[in-house]
């Protein structure tokens, strides 16, 4: 390690003088050991909870000798975005952490947080398989989970939706995405970057209340303040995620026996799936329709359900970015051209 950078990584390790921040710290080096010491990318936002899991890693790698690349995305939604990416740049280079800076072309006009989600996907695993990279970390944290919880809860979500995020999501064949943050609170985050960095970039839309998470955000406050805290909900969070995990390994059984599974499409054995119940029902067609479409997210559990109750009088249908043929007691699922 050259000198400037030894000095800096000196500099960086201070903040494990800190208990909370070493705990934290710990816990991250735990939770990327499977990663097998191979390169991964740190998906960047500028926010203070990005910040710290680029610090996190920062730490990580020098100690490690890893290679980990900094990505953020321009959505190129507001009018700042450009100038506030390179605020960003500037901030790590402090740190000599170099950022790359990837630009979205795609235009958003709607469902905005939705849209750019997709969007920032899509180019962080585009540059992930171009540089082979296995392995992209977000900075999710446990107030994430909170707030994820009562925005489904607000759209009437079972079990699969109300469990919220996992630790590990597999985006496609080579890809997985890596939350190691998940189960810190984001005032501990704070601290971090706060040491660390000194500042961090504020979203604006993050006070936006025509956003439901930042509604779903004041709500949390509120709900504080009447005796319902933090540590109670992600309890409950905990329990469903076990109930889930346990429905998961039967509907796994179900499909190995009803669902066949080709390269670019896979066919569900109606008559067989439609004696289960509806929880199942969803889960197998949602999964099939995501494995299909390779979307990020499965299409949402109302309107599949929608699709159930139209199998009496309808053949074809479109959902999630595939075609689905009812042919007697076979639904077959195929990519939308």
């Amino acid at each position: 390690m050259k000198k400037k950078n030894l000095n800096v990584h000196k500099q960086l390790k201070k903040i494990l003088d800190d208990y909370e921040i070493n705990k934290i710290y710990l816990n991250f080096k735990k939770r990327l050991k499977f990663t097998s010491r191979k390169p991964f990318l740190v998906a960047v936002s500028g926010g203070p909870d990005s910040l710290a899991l680029t610090a996190l890693s920062k730490l990580y790698t020098n100690e490690n000798r890893l290679k980990a690349y900094f990505v953020l995305i321009d959505h190129n939604i507001r009018k700042n975005s450009s100038k506030e990416a390179r605020q960003v740049k500037k901030i790590l280079q402090k740190q000599k952490i170099i950022l790359k800076i990837l630009k979205n072309k795609t235009k958003i006009t709607k469902n905005i947080q939705s849209q750019a989600r997709e969007a920032r996907y899509a180019l962080l695993l585009k540059f992930c398989n171009k540089n082979n990279i296995k392995y992209i970390l977000t900075a999710h944290h446990s107030d994430d989970q909170i707030e994820t919880f009562l925005i489904r809860l607000s759209r009437g979500s079972g079990i699969q939706g109300l469990s919220s995020m996992d630790d590990i999501t597999i985006l496609d064949k080579k890809t997985k995405l890596l939350r190691p943050l998940l189960k810190e609170k984001k005032k501990n985050l704070l601290k971090i970057t706060r040491k660390v960095f000194g500042k961090s970039i504020k979203d604006p839309s993050n006070k936006d209340k025509k956003y439901l998470r930042t509604r779903v955000r004041l709500l949390k406050k509120e709900l504080e303040k009447s005796g319902v805290f933090h540590d109670q909900i992600i309890k409950s969070i905990n329990n469903l995620t076990s109930t889930r995990n346990t429905l998961n390994m039967y509907i796994k059984k179900i499909t190995n026996s009803y669902v066949k599974k080709k390269k670019r499409s896979q066919e569900i054995n109606l008559k067989k799936i439609l004696l289960e119940t509806k929880e199942i029902q969803i889960k197998i067609i949602s999964t099939s329709i995501k494995e299909i479409s390779k979307s990020y997210y499965p299409p949402r559990s109302k309107k599949v359900l929608n699709l159930l109750n139209r199998l009496k009088f309808d053949k074809k249908f479109t959902l999630g970015g595939c075609i689905l043929i009812k042919t007697g007691d076979i639904l077959s699922v195929k990519r939308e051209i």
